[in-house]
C-alpha cells in the first residue's frame, strides 16, 4: 500500500460513519435539509469529502442512516410495558415525538417506505396484536393500517409544525384556518361548522392518539360481529 493510500484509510477509521451521521443530523436538525451537502458536512467535520464517501454512498443514503439513528434511538427509550394497548401507544408517541423533533426524517421516510426503521415499528407493533387478542388472519392488516397512520399523522403534524413562522399563535392561526373552511357559504360543511372551535383548541398528541385507538378497536372487533 503506497504512503498516500495508507493516510487515507487511517483517516476513514478515524472518521467513523457514526460521527458522519450524527453531525448531518446537527446539520439537518439545526438549518434543514436543503442545507445537508457534502460540502457542509466536509467543513463541519473539518474533513475532506473523500473521507466521507468511504462511509457513505451519496445524500440519500445519508438521510437514510440519519433518519434510522433517531428513530433507533427513540425506540429504544420506550419503558417496558405489560399492556398491549399501552405498549402500543408507547410506540405510537416515541415515533411521533422522534418525528417532531426532526421533521426532516418523517420526509425522508415518506419517500422511502420501505425504510429499515418502517420494519422495527411494524415489527414491534405486529408483536403486541396477538396478546391484543387481534385475530391472526387481521394482524397484517392492522399492523399496516397503524404503522401507515402513526408515520403518516407524525409526518403531517411535524410539516404542518414548519409552516409557521416563529412566534405564530398556534390557537389564533388554526381558528383563523376554521373560518376559512366556512366562510364562503353559511349553508355548506356542516359538519365543519359543528367542529370548528374544537379545531383552535385540541391537542395533536391526544388526537394523534385517538386514531391510534380507533383502529385498535376496529381490528378487535371479529367481522361480521
Amino acid at each position: 500500500m503506497s504512503k498516500r493510500a495508507h493516510q487515507s484509510a487511517r483517516r476513514a477509521d478515524a472518521l467513523s460513519k457514526a460521527r458522519i451521521v450524527e453531525a448531518a443530523i446537527e446539520i439537518l436538525d439545526t438549518r434543514g435539509e436543503a442545507a445537508l451537502t457534502f460540502r457542509a458536512l466536509a467543513t463541519q467535520l473539518a474533513t475532506g469529502s473523500g473521507a466521507i464517501y468511504w462511509h457513505i454512498a451519496d445524500r440519500n443514503d445519508l438521510l437514510a442512516a440519519g433518519a434510522g439513528d433517531v428513530l433507533a434511538r427513540a425506540l429504544a427509550k420506550v419503558g417496558r410495558q405489560e399492556e398491549p394497548r399501552a405498549a402500543i401507544r408507547a410506540i405510537a408517541l416515541a415515533v411521533f415525538d422522534a418525528i417532531d423533533a426532526h421533521p426532516w426524517a418523517g420526509a425522508h421516510l415518506s419517500r422511502e417506505p420501505w425504510h429499515s426503521a418502517v420494519g422495527e415499528i411494524f415489527e414491534r407493533i405486529g408483536g403486541w396484536l396477538q396478546p391484543l387478542g387481534v385475530p391472526v388472519d387481521a394482524q397484517f392488516d392492522c399492523a399496516s393500517a397503524l404503522t401507515n397512520y402513526i408515520l403518516g399523522v407524525a409526518g403531517q403534524n411535524a410539516a404542518n409544525a414548519r409552516t409557521l413562522r416563529g412566534g405564530t399563535d398556534r390557537k389564533a392561526w388554526l381558528e383563523a384556518t376554521a373560518a376559512r373552511w366556512i366562510e364562503d357559504d353559511s349553508q355548506s360543511r356542516p359538519f365543519l361548522r359543528r367542529v370548528a372551535a374544537q379545531l383552535g383548541e385540541h391537542d395533536d398528541r391526544q388526537q394523534f392518539l385517538a386514531g391510534v385507538e380507533l383502529i385498535l378497536a376496529g381490528a378487535c372487533v371479529e367481522p361480521n360481529a
